[in-house]
C-alpha cells in the first residue's frame, strides 16, 4: 500500500511533501495576476503580458541560483529563501502604487523564489532517499504538487473575488506557513567545505555527461506541455469557439489524471530502464498529439489529454530519478537546478515561437509543431547512452533519522 510506503519515508520528507501541497495550494497569485493587473491597477492587456514576461524571467534566474545556493548553504536554506522571497515579491506587489516597471522588478523577485523551491526540494529528496525510495517520492512529490495546483486557482479565484488583498494574503501566508514546517522539521544541512567545492569544480558538468544529455534532451518533452498551455486556450476559444470555461476542464482532466493514476503507474514503471522509459513517454506524448492533429475537436482534445498526462508523469519521475542516482553529491543540486531550468526556458521561448507561428500561419502548424518535438527527443533519447537504473542500495543515501523538532536544526544530513 502506498500509505505503507510513505510512513517509510523519512520524517523530513513527509513534512516537505505537505509543505509543497500547502505551498502550491496557496499559489493564488499567479494565475489570476494578469487579472490583477488590468483590473486592480488599471494597466492595459498589452502592458499586463509585457510585464509578466518580464518577471518571468525570474523563474530562470531562481532555477540557476538554486544549485549553488544548496551546495554553499545547504538545501533547507534554500528552501527557507524560496519561500520568503515569493513572500516578499508578492507583499510588494499587494501594497506598492508605483509606476509599471516596479511590477515586473517585484514580480521578478517573487519568481525567483518560485524557480528555486523545485530544484532545492528534488535535492533535498535525492539526500533522504535509498534508490529503491526515489521514483515513489517523487511520484508524491509531484502527485502532492499537482493537486495543489489543482486547488489554489480555485481558492484564489474565490480570495479575488471578493479582495485582491485577500488573494495576496493568503498567497503569502501559505509561503509563511510552510517556511515555519520547514524551519522546525527539515534537518540543517552540513554545508560542504572549500576542498570540497573546489573539487566540484575541477569535475566540471561533462564529469556527468550522460545526465547533463538527459537534462538538456528532456527538453523536447517540456515543449508540448508549455505549448499546450498557450495553444489549447486559443484553440477552444478562437478556433472551436467554444466557452472559456472548457479550458478549466482540460486542466481538471490533467490534474485528475496525475492524482489517480500518478501513483498506479509508479508501480508499473518500477524497475524498468530508463531508456525505455523515456521511449515510452515521448510515444505517449506523441499519440496524444497526434490526437489532436488529426481529429482536431473538443473531444479529441479532452481525450487527448489523458494521453499525454501519462507520458508527462513519467517523465517528471524518471529524470530527477536518474540526476540523484547517477550525479555524486556534490553535483545533484546543481543537475536539480538545471532541470528547473529547462522547464523556466521553455516557459520563456515556446509562447513567443508560437506565437509568432500561430500569427502568420495559423493554428495547424502550431500543433505540427508541438508533435514534433516529442518524436524529436524520442530520437535523441534512443541515440544516447543512458545508464542502467541504480537497485543497489546506495550507502551515501540512507536516509537522515527523523529529527525531534527541537533538535531539527542542528541535524546534519550526509553526504551533502
Amino acid at each position: 500500500m502506498w500509505w505503507t510506503r510513505f510512513k517509510e519515508l523519512p520524517l523530513p520528507l513527509r513534512v516537505l511533501f505537505l509543505a509543497s501541497f500547502v505551498n502550491r495550494a496557496g499559489m493564488f497569485v499567479f494565475p489570476l495576476l494578469a487579472v490583477y493587473l488590468v483590473r486592480g491597477e488599471g494597466l492595459t492587456p498589452g502592458e499586463a503580458g509585457l510585464l509578466i514576461s518580464v518577471g518571468s524571467t525570474g523563474l530562470l534566474v531562481g532555477s540557476l541560483l538554486s544549485g549553488p545556493l544548496c551546495d554553499r548553504r545547504g538545501r533547507r536554506t534554500a528552501l527557507l529563501t524560496a519561500l520568503l522571497l515569493n513572500a516578499a515579491g508578492y507583499l510588494g506587489l499587494a501594497v506598492l502604487d508605483g509606476p509599471p516597471w516596479t511590477y515586473a522588478g517585484l514580480l521578478f523577485v517573487a519568481l525567483v523564489g518560485m524557480g528555486m523551491f523545485s530544484p532545492a526540494s528534488n535535492t533535498l529528496v535525492a539526500d533522504l532517499t535509498t534508490p529503491e525510495q526515489r521514483p515513489f517520492a517523487y511520484t508524491i512529490s509531484y502527485v502532492g504538487n499537482n493537486l495543489g495546483m489543482g486547488v489554489g486557482p480555485l481558492l484564489g479565484g474565490v480570495a479575488a473575488a471578493y479582495s485582491y488583498h485577500v488573494m495576496f494574503a493568503g498567497n503569502i501566508l501559505a509561503g509563511l506557513v510552510c517556511a515555519v514546517m520547514i524551519a522546525v522539521w527539515v534537518p540543517k544541512d552540513r554545508v560542504r567545505g572549500t576542498a570540497e567545492r573546489r573539487e566540484k569544480k575541477r569535475s566540471g558538468p561533462l564529469g556527468h555527461g550522460h545526465v547533463l544529455l538527459i537534462v538538456l534532451v528532456s527538453f523536447f518533452y517540456v515543449v508540448p506541455l508549455i505549448g499546450l498551455e498557450y495553444a489549447l486556450p486559443l484553440a477552444v476559444t478562437t478556433v472551436l469557439h467554444d466557452s472559456a470555461s472548457l479550458v478549466g476542464a482540460v486542466y481538471t482532466i490533467n490534474s485528475v489524471v496525475v492524482v489517480s493514476l500518478g501513483l498506479v503507474l509508479e508501480k508499473h514503471i518500477r524497475g524498468h530502464g530508463t531508456k525505455l522509459l523515456l521511449l515510452v513517454a515521448g510515444a505517449l506524448w506523441t499519440l496524444g498529439l497526434a490526437m489532436i492533429v488529426v481529429g482536431f475537436s473538443l473531444a479529441a482534445i479532452l481525450l487527448s489529454t489523458v494521453v499525454w498526462t501519462l507520458g508527462e508523469i513519467i517523465v517528471s519521475v524518471v529524470v530527477p530519478t536518474y540526476i540523484a542516482d547517477h550525479v555524486d553529491k556534490r553535483r545533484v543540486g546543481s543537475f536539480m537546478a538545471l532541470n528547473g531550468f529547462v522547464l523556466g526556458l521553455a516557459r520563456l521561448v515556446v509562447p513567443v515561437g508560437l506565437g509568432v507561428i500561430w500569427t502568420a500561419h495559423g493554428h495547424q502548424p502550431v500543433f505540427l509543431v508541438l508533435l514534433a518535438a516529442p518524436l524529436a527527443g524520442m530520437a535523441a533519447f534512443a541515440l544516447l547512452r543512458i545508464r542502467p537504473p541504480v537497485t543497489a542500495k546506495d550507502p551515501e543515501s540512507t536516509p537522515v533519522p527523523p529529527a525531534a523538532p527541537a533538535q531539527a536544526a542542528d541535524a546534519p544530513v550526509p553526504g551533502t
